[in-house]
């Protein structure tokens, strides 16, 4: 099922792209939502569009997406599709390339099949459970870097704050994006070497990304260590620590 999944998603990535496309740079009409986080018409037309896609290929999976109301039967469901149909929506609007289609499947708590499409920049990472992740068909995997001493991190600005540390900030070589999805994709694809964020996080953002960044070899867990599990209640996380699993346990050392 995982491949068969995978396949549905990358063909649903594409179509999502290519609609987000025709509305990028072109000042789509925006409202924010409640949180103040802004949702633009091209957000809500790639929802749409998916939902339909999707749930009738797979009318017995349930959703959950960023874009739409929750509904708590999906629980009940064997798989469910997670997904963000743009993450990094502050980007798009921006008219920059590093938003993302996030789609992904959960079996039972467990990624199966994940992408994350990057349309404006023409990259496709992709992976099902056991079978590797790749990025555009090729086979990618994580960095061999086990020191934290100059690590490559991708991260918000609030996760060098001090409370988050035991002692000193570590002095990792600072990076960031605003897709969360895109920021564990490049772990997964060995650009950088650790991504984390200390702040909940919600399974939209992450499910994809997480399943992706695992394939390519790294450890993925909550901030505190403890495995990721997805379709919960909650919907979120408590934080994420993606890298390899040598330098995973050397940021848990001394994270506080």
């Amino acid at each position: 099922m995982p491949a068969t999944d995978l396949a549905l998603l990358i063909d649903a990535s594409l179509a999502g792209g290519q609609i987000a496309m025709s509305y990028w740079r072109r000042d789509p009409e925006t409202r924010a939502k409640p949180d103040g986080s802004p949702v633009s018409e091209a957000d809500l037309a790639v929802d749409g569009a998916l939902r339909a896609a999707l749930l009738h290929a797979r009318p017995d999976y349930g959703w959950l997406s960023e874009e739409a109301e929750d509904d708590l039967a999906r629980m009940d469901r064997e798989r469910c599709f997670i997904l963000d149909p743009i993450d990094g929506t502050r980007a798009y609007l921006e008219g920059h390339e590093t938003w993302a289609v996030s789609l992904a499947v959960a079996e039972a708590g467990r990624l199966t099949a994940g992408v994350i499409h990057m349309p404006a920049k023409g990259l496709t990472y992709t992976a099902a459970l056991g079978q590797g992740a790749a990025l555009n068909g090729t086979p990618i995997t994580v960095t061999r870097q086990d020191e934290v001493s100059g690590a490559r991190m991708i991260t918000s600005k609030a996760t060098y704050a001090e409370r988050n540390w035991r002692g000193a900030v570590p002095d990792f070589a600072r990076h960031y994006r605003p897709s969360m999805a895109y920021r564990l994709a490049v772990v997964a694809q060995g650009r950088f070497d650790v991504m984390a964020t200390f702040r909940q996080a919600w399974e939209w953002d992450i499910a994809a990304g997480a399943l992706i960044a695992a394939e390519a070899g790294a450890l993925v867990t909550d901030r505190h260590g403890e495995p990721l599990s997805f379709n919960s209640a909650e919907r979120c996380s408590t934080g994420v620590l993606a890298a390899n699993p040598a330098l995973h346990a050397e940021i848990l050392s001394v994270m506080a």
